[in-house]
């Protein structure tokens, strides 16, 4: 019976290992190898790892994960998992089973990409979902943002107002929002309504865009937010409450609404916040908090105690 398992094994599932490990917590860390950021080759934002390469910093976490006897690691994945509080079952790939008292899911989400030409293979590498990550480093460039909705032409003001002059909203075949045409011609944002057919890459710093009629754009980056969903069925198998947006909801401490069960990184939020944040050292903080109130919590059902008020 291990105190808690801990299902992905992303900055999130590391971060909640390592302070459980610490704690003297047994702990099984099951994690298939499928990171949503597996695309990018550098992270930001990570105090201390500004640049680093995100596959890096998985494995250093491994690496320190295994000075700690309590702490075991699998490289595989949970299929299904059951039980409640004390009772946890999941099963890996393979048959084996295997039990714990808590759990802590940290599964992360999955991208969606649009079917044009060239999206996918370019996608963290020339074509970016995110200003926080990757505009500075694309400041000063001729740009694009990809998407019809209103999001994205906010993503293309938000770019026009902190790092380039020159944004070319192309909505992939159907109009721009009415409601923000006129704050896009203000912010000298050009739209482009034609259907996009491929992006191809001509250097490591420009791109092609190819449209429906035979033209074409060069740009320096793309920017385009992919729809996306939970990488894992297993929180609404154990019954955890979904948000609107298929997130999975938690509180201040990272507990889901079904007992022993907690969520870390941008498969889950508060209810309070619009959106999940999606950056590396969130999904460590989040892991790390799951981990300081999961230990705290399992300390006070041994003792016989109930928790504060």
């Amino acid at each position: 019976m291990y105190d808690v398992i801990v299902i992905g094994g992303g900055p999130a599932g590391l971060g909640g290992a390592l302070p459980l490990g610490r704690q003297r917590r047994r702990v099984l860390v099951v994690d298939g190898g499928r990171p949503r950021n597996a695309p990018a080759e550098e992270m930001h934002m990570f105090l201390g790892r500004d640049g680093f390469p995100p596959a890096e910093l998985r494995r250093i976490g491994r690496e320190e994960l295994a000075v700690y006897p309590s702490v075991e690691f699998r490289g595989t994945e949970v299929v299904s998992v059951s039980g409640e509080a004390d009772a946890f079952e999941a099963v890996l790939d393979g048959g084996e089973r295997v039990r714990a008292r808590r759990l802590l899911l940290a599964t992360g989400q999955v991208d969606r990409m649009p079917g044009i030409e060239g999206f996918a293979e370019l996608f963290g590498r020339g074509v970016y979902h995110c200003p926080f990550c990757h505009g500075y480093e694309t400041r000063e460039q001729p740009l694009a943002v990809l998407g019809p909705d209103a999001g994205h032409a906010m993503l293309a003001l938000y770019l026009t107002d902190r790092f380039s002059a020159d944004v070319v909203l192309c909505t992939l075949g159907g109009p721009a929002p009415q409601e923000l045409r006129e704050h896009l011609a203000r912010q000298g944002v050009a739209v482009e309504e034609e259907p996009l057919l491929k992006v191809e890459r001509l250097s490591p710093a420009a791109l092609r865009l190819h449209f429906a009629s035979g033209r074409t754009l060069d740009r320096s980056a793309c920017y385009h937010r992919p729809a996306h969903g939970q990488h894992s069925a297993l929180a609404s198998e154990l019954g955890c409450e979904l948000l609107p947006d298929g997130t999975v909801r938690v509180d201040e401490r990272q507990r889901t609404t079904v007992p022993g069960v907690y969520a870390a990184g941008d498969m889950a939020r508060l209810e309070a916040l619009p959106a999940p944040l999606a950056f590396v050292i969130t999904g460590a903080a989040d892991g790390t908090r799951a981990a300081i109130w999961m230990d705290q919590e399992l300390f006070l059902s041994d003792m016989g105690l109930r928790p504060p008020a």
